[in-house]
């Protein structure tokens, strides 16, 4: 548990465990927080590194302040600075693998493996309303309209039904923190700052290693947003997640930590058969 100097902000992060050096990324409304129920498993067997970007969790806000996703990427690359190492592997889920994808065109040279789950190359003109709906209702004060507007469409409509009891005590605690002023305006800047996203010229230029998760019932970037990085993302594989949504980390969490540990652990991804 540290913080570091960015730019006049303090960004916070913490590492676990000791090998080669993983870097989970946020989504959006996440924090390191979110990221608790995996860290014994992922320290295991690497050096995990959790960080909060700008508008997160306990990294400075930046009130009145517009900005795109490359600040969170310089904030990426402040970190690996900071922690001294050379190259790293990348696990980001939604607004965190397009984070990854950034980096990852930007700075191919400091990237050992690449895992994207539930990402897409950019905000599509959907996605683009979907976040412009989350921030008409962040806008309002209303807790419950923000939970409403955001939340259930994150999981597969199964899993809701089947862990709607555990839904309605996340969303007693959630709504203290959705009718929060100073939350809901960080959240509206980070979604702000994705509407930009558009790395679909750079997908060529990857070279590491690269796996894509989708899910089959993901509504905010389906499976043909991780098809298109798959198509033009040089020897990425592919694995679809089924019946499940786009929180795809609390729907399959097992599954999740599987094919994260095992991409990014693997000696070699060129199997000579």
């Amino acid at each position: 548990m540290a913080t570091f100097a960015f730019s006049g902000h303090q960004v916070y992060y913490e590492t676990y465990g000791a090998g080669r050096p993983l870097i989970l990324l946020n989504g959006i409304m996440m924090s390191t927080r979110s990221w608790l129920p995996f860290i014994e498993t992922f320290a295991d067997h690497n050096q995990v590194i959790v960080f909060d970007m700008l508008d997160q969790g306990q990294s400075s806000k930046l009130p009145g302040q517009a900005y795109t996703q490359a600040i969170q990427v310089q904030t990426l690359v402040a970190l690996i600075d900071h922690l001294k190492l050379l190259k790293v592997s990348l696990a980001g889920i939604s607004y965190g693998g397009e984070v990854a994808l950034q980096f990852a065109v930007s700075h191919p040279n400091r990237l050992e493996r690449l895992i994207l789950l539930n990402t897409s190359a950019y905000t599509s003109p959907q996605l683009l309303d979907v976040g412009r709906a989350w921030n008409k209702a962040a806008a309002t004060g209303d807790g419950q309209a923000y939970y409403y507007t955001t939340i259930p469409v994150i999981y597969s409509p199964a899993y809701y039904e089947r862990k709607l009891d555990w839904m309605k005590k996340r969303e007693a605690i959630l709504l203290p923190i959705f009718s929060n002023k100073d939350f809901t305006e960080a959240m509206i800047r980070l979604t702000i700052s994705a509407e930009s996203h558009d790395v679909r010229a750079g997908l060529k230029d990857i070279k590491a290693p690269t796996l894509i998760v989708s899910s089959d019932q993901d509504f905010l970037t389906p499976i043909q947003d991780q098809r298109y990085l798959s198509k033009h993302i040089a020897g990425a594989s592919h694995v679809v997640i089924q019946d499940t949504g786009h929180a795809s980390m609390y729907e399959q969490p097992a599954l999740f930590a599987t094919l994260i540990l095992g991409f990014v652990n693997l000696k070699s991804t060129d199997f000579a058969i």
